[in-house]
């Protein structure tokens, strides 16, 4: 017996595809689906080279005959196991160009997804996706995982309450500084697929780390975007695609908002910072400091906000997402969990056939992907007719 009274009694089963050696994002998955104890990892098709995949199962714990060669091995593999022992969803930690047809296969199964960002290579897969989704009823979930740090949810509670006003301006980067070299021609894994235009998709920075600065904007503001002006260039000789970018946006409002993306910048490493100016305060937040937020009104002493769940000046949503005291740290890996531990809040309404909200939720979703993956269309696009105006509206945010 699995659920009683609309619950389920027992942990959610994982497959993660991708992860294996020598890769990065794959380990933060495995990490943040497990560290509320509600997702146990159980089975993986780790990489693309069926030896490195099985290689890699020991490492994660996964048994053998459930270390799968590849994904469709995966799908099939587990399809045939009992309703009772088959993984719930899965997992997608691989590069750009295969989020697509992975998340497809998953989702026509019956899977649940929780996939990396950017969610496809392109936008026509993304919009095809979503409707893969809507036909599946499964969860879907983007890993956005900046939106997850308490205070971005502070903070996004303050602006859609009203308590900063009417939303004016916002400056959101990324800068790092890892690709000021030419690791691609060094064999670096990361920096090869991250500059190949035909893993990565059409653009470099902007695809990379740009879009989690437009994604923390528009989860922060709710703002509508309306149009964009934007400006791509590589810098090191011989990169294809951009290491450095910058777009200015209109808002359906009237808002303005400024998004940068640097990987050339010495010195930098995950800066993302974001500022957000209403005519009653202002909100400043840096991914690297990631446990103050500054509030800022005119006339008054500046405040800065700790991540404390158990103060006065804490919401809802900001105590929600914490797990530790005040003055214990959380950070990256916490915020990538609470992509994940409020998306298994609808996998167990799926699970037990009770209904749960796709679109307005507090995690990033198919619809979110969207969003990003026009984004990038349309700031390639731009960039390419010297920063001309360029719609950057798209009905997936307006339904």
């Amino acid at each position: 017996m699995e659920t009683t009274n609309g619950a389920l009694n027992r942990k959610l089963r994982m497959a993660l595809v991708g992860g294996g050696q020598g890769a990065f994002i794959g380990r933060v998955h495995a990490t943040a689906a497990v560290l509320d104890n509600r997702a146990a990892l159980v089975a993986g098709a780790l990489s693309s080279d069926p030896e490195k995949a099985k290689a890699s199962a020991p490492a994660y714990d996964i048994p053998a005959d459930r270390a799968y060669g590849s994904v469709d091995e995966l799908i099939a593999g587990e399809l045939a196991l009992p309703d009772d022992v088959r993984v719930d969803f899965i997992s997608v930690a691989t590069p750009n160009h295969t989020h697509f047809p992975i998340a497809k296969a998953a989702l026509e199964a019956g899977f649940n997804v929780i996939c990396d960002k950017p969610m496809t290579f392109d936008l026509a897969q993304s919009e095809e996706l979503a409707g893969l989704v809507e036909k599946s009823g499964a969860v879907f979930a983007l890993t956005h995982n900046y939106t997850g740090y308490p205070l971005i949810r502070q903070a996004r509670e303050m602006i859609l309450s009203g308590e900063l006003g009417e939303i004016q301006a916002i400056r959101s980067s990324y800068i790092q500084g890892w690709l000021r070299s030419r690791l691609e021609d060094e064999g670096q894994k990361q920096a090869a697929w991250r500059t190949d235009p035909a893993k990565s998709g059409a653009a470099g920075a902007f695809g990379d780390i740009g879009t989690h600065a437009y994604n923390l904007a528009r989860y922060m503001t709710g703002l509508l975007p309306d149009q964009v002006s934007c400006n791509l260039k590589a810098f090191e000789g011989g990169r294809v695609l951009d290491d450095y970018g910058h777009a200015v946006i209109r808002f359906d409002n009237g808002a303005l908002g400024t998004i940068t993306a640097s990987q050339i910048s010495h010195g930098r490493e995950n800066d993302l910072s974001i500022e957000v100016d209403g005519t009653k305060g202002a909100v400043s937040w840096r991914q690297e400091e990631p446990n103050t937020l500054t509030v800022r009104r005119n006339g008054q002493p500046h405040a800065i906000y700790t991540r404390d769940p158990n103060a006065p000046h804490i919401n809802g949503p900001g105590q929600a997402a914490c797990r530790l005291p005040a003055g214990h740290p959380e950070a990256f890996f916490e915020a990538f969990a609470n992509v994940y531990r409020f998306a298994y809040d609808a996998m167990v309404a799926r699970a037990t056939g009770e209904s749960f909200e796709a679109k307005d939720t507090v995690y990033p979703n198919v619809y979110d992907g969207i969003d990003g993956m026009n984004f990038i269309q349309q700031c390639v696009a731009s960039s390419q007719e010297n920063g001309a105006w360029l719609p950057l509206q798209h009905e997936a945010n307006r339904r």
